[in-house]
């Protein structure tokens, strides 16, 4: 458990978990927010959410998804992304409407696009790598998408008269190396069961579909942009394993076939694109890095605390468990404290 002030080596974690934490290091650093994609069924458009909002400005970097899809000049790649995810057959990309939440960040970037099509409020995320709470996080987005809506529409929810809403359809498009496969996340899953027989009275559900290169051939088939997308991806992910990160991109712009849509876009905005890829990897370096400190301390505060039962059974000396523990014996039921709160 990572609490306020831990130093994890170079990085040290401040802040609250539940709104957004900052973590520093030598080179850098990022206001890391809670975000998430909520999702929809089959014939709907999707939705993506984000948490604890931080005052931010416009030197937060979009992802590549969201500069690809969430550009007012790419409408008809958003409209061919949402005809794919919800097989329907609109036309009429000037529809779109987007709406998407500026302040909203994840590591310094933005990894979401939102807009209104056909009365449908839509939430798309990219992720690189899975998280099972994109529920509760999608929750609290689409609170924020309906005050604004509210706001903007001059809605009166206080009087007699129903205010008509779009409806929310969420989706995560991930992309990770972690082998996740397509999924219905519901919010009610993380409710706390035991002994209660409640029903809940709120549900969100999150459509998360995989968009590697070679997944869901038929949804990345029926949009272009796309599959063209995933296979960038897939192109950078093996050029790394020979060369940079910087060479991989310019690499795989280089070798992109003369007739895919986003080519000419691509290459128009190459030093952006070298520089969303290039961030992008190293958020993917900094987040395993945090994970594998966190498996470490994780191992670190077992240890401890199988020495304290050992201790408090009076199975080993408090000496003999600070021994083992690496600390000195004021230093080692300190830890103890934090860890278990004895």
């Amino acid at each position: 458990m990572m609490g306020k002030g831990r130093l994890w080596k170079n990085f040290l974690v401040v802040g609250k978990f539940e709104a957004n934490f900052i973590v520093f290091s030598a080179l850098f650093r990022y206001n890391i927010n809670i975000r998430i994609g909520l999702a929809c069924s089959p014939g709907q458009s999707g939705k993506e959410w984000c948490f604890g909002m931080a005052a931010v400005n416009r030197e937060h970097k979009d992802r590549l998804f969201t500069f690809l899809f969430g550009e007012k000049g790419n409408k008809a790649w958003t409209l061919s992304l949402y005809n794919a995810v919800n097989k329907t057959h609109y036309t009429d990309s000037d529809s779109i409407e987007f709406t998407t939440i500026e302040d909203a960040v994840y590591m310094g970037m933005k990894n979401d696009l939102s807009f209104l099509l056909c009365h449908v409020m839509n939430v798309y995320e990219q992720q690189s790598s899975y998280n099972p709470n994109m529920p509760v996080r999608g929750l609290m987005y689409a609170a924020k998408l309906y005050d604004k809506y509210i706001r903007q529409k001059k809605l009166n929810i206080y009087g007699k008269k129903l205010a008509r809403l779009p409806i929310p359809k969420l989706v995560a498009f991930y992309n990770g190396t972690e082998g996740e496969e397509d999924r219905i996340l519901k919010l009610s899953d993380a409710f706390i069961r035991e002994g209660n027989p409640l029903e809940t009275d709120i549900e969100a559900r999150v459509r998360m579909i995989n968009i590697n290169y070679g997944k869901n051939k038929g949804l990345l088939s029926s949009c272009k942009p796309l599959e063209e997308y995933a296979w960038l991806i897939d192109q950078i992910r093996g050029n790394q394993r020979t060369m940079g990160i910087e060479d991989a991109v310019d690499k795989a712009i280089r070798d992109m076939p003369e007739e895919f849509e986003i080519r000419e876009f691509l290459v128009g905005h190459r030093a952006e694109v070298k520089d969303l890829c290039i961030t992008e990897y190293n958020e993917a370096e900094t987040m395993q890095m945090i994970r594998e400190e966190g498996r470490e301390e994780g191992r670190e505060e077992g240890n401890i605390t199988t020495l304290y039962d050992l201790y408090s059974d009076g199975d080993i000396t408090l000496q003999r468990a600070a021994v083992k523990a690496g600390m000195s014996e004021s230093a080692f039921l300190e830890a103890a404290k934090e860890i278990i709160g004895t």
